[in-house]
């Protein structure tokens, strides 16, 4: 299939399209409108989106939160025309099937900004490879940080990072969203600030095991710490620069998903650390728990290259192999003695 020819100009750069129609998609794109962007949201047919684009509210996602009538919200690709910036804001396991669907309403040229958190299961890799992939050599960035939402929809401050190899991209997505109410950092480390995101979802899943089991806050200091440390090292096998790994893009996101109540990977965690079984979770939740599946790309990853990851091996084997949680920390526990 062939994408559109024309290339969005400079003067059209006030033009945004945010792909997807999730509380995180419908946040950002509260965050363009307030900059003064001309901003239209894209959802899947079957996501409610008429019922959403009629109420200008989404119940599901951020329920109170009005959505402005300025922004355009369809589930045609048309959404995408003469967009100068396009934000992908869908889980990673959706990503391959959207791009692919909206290919030839891609506008040729638009810089894609990635605010998905996750790793693609069977090839491992983030959204920046995954657009590469569907897309081409594509201008790109990558949006992560510590930022549910829920808070950042009512107003509440935040902070995050966009990361891109080109740092001119990387300023003007910084740019386009920085407001009094949320900061924007920039750096050149895209795969340390998306792996950061990833990564922290398969720690939270433990953080919440944790919490389950009622273990205290002496083990889920400990696991919080050491889940940091086997983050950095996946991060730096696939080219990261380790530092990034203790900013807003690693540790300050984990803190956020470990202890807030908005934690979709923190809550599935917990319910299963009090005896709850996978599947009978993710049937009744609403949103994308990005961790569950990012355990088992990473874990697969983690193994072909030989990287040690025990807690991910961990939450893997409570998840996907039925293991009880207690065993699982005891043998964390009970692991041969080294230095830190």
């Amino acid at each position: 299939m062939q994408r559109v020819s024309r290339t969005p100009s400079m003067s059209e750069s006030t033009r945004a399209c945010v792909i997807g129609l999730g509380g995180w998609g419908l946040t950002l794109a509260l965050l363009l409108r307030e900059k003064g962007l001309d901003v239209s949201i894209w959802g899947h047919p079957t996501s409610g989106v008429d019922a959403v684009a009629k109420a200008r509210v989404s119940d599901r996602f951020l329920p109170g939160v009005p959505i402005p009538a300025e922004i355009a919200i369809s589930g045609s690709p048309d959404a995408l025309s003469g967009a100068a910036l396009l934000i992908l804001a869908v889980p990673t396991q959706h990503i391959r099937g959207v791009l692919s669907s909206l290919l030839p309403a891609f506008p040729a040229g638009a810089p894609v900004v990635s605010a998905a958190k996750g790793v693609e299961v069977g090839t491992g890799l983030t959204p920046t490879g995954i657009v590469r992939s569907v897309l081409g050599d594509v201008p790109h960035a990558v949006l992560s940080g510590p930022s549910h939402a829920e808070e950042v929809a009512r107003g509440l401050p935040a902070s995050v990072v966009a990361a891109s190899a080109d740092a001119g991209l990387a300023k003007r997505v910084r740019d386009a969203f920085m407001g009094e109410r949320f900061r924007v950092y920039t750096s050149a480390d895209v795969a340390g600030v998306e792996l950061g995101g990833a990564l922290k979802n398969v720690v939270a899943i433990a953080a919440g095991i944790c919490d389950g089991l009622r273990l205290g806050d002496n083990a889920k200091a400990a696991l919080l710490t050491r889940g940091l440390v086997e983050m950095t090292r996946y991060a730096a096998a696939h080219g990261a620069d380790p530092r990034t790994l203790y900013g807003l893009a690693g540790l300050g996101d984990i803190l956020t998903t470990a202890y807030s109540p908005h934690g979709r990977n923190l809550a599935v965690g917990r319910r299963i650390g009090a005896g709850e079984r996978l599947d009978d979770i993710l049937k009744g939740m609403a949103q994308v728990a990005e961790g569950v599946w990012t355990a088992k790309a990473v874990r697969a990853a983690a193994q072909a290259k030989g990287i040690a990851m025990p807690i991910t091996e961990a939450v893997h084997a409570i998840l996907f192999e039925r293991k009880q949680p207690a065993a699982a920390v005891r043998e964390l526990m009970t692991r041969s003695a080294k230095e830190e």
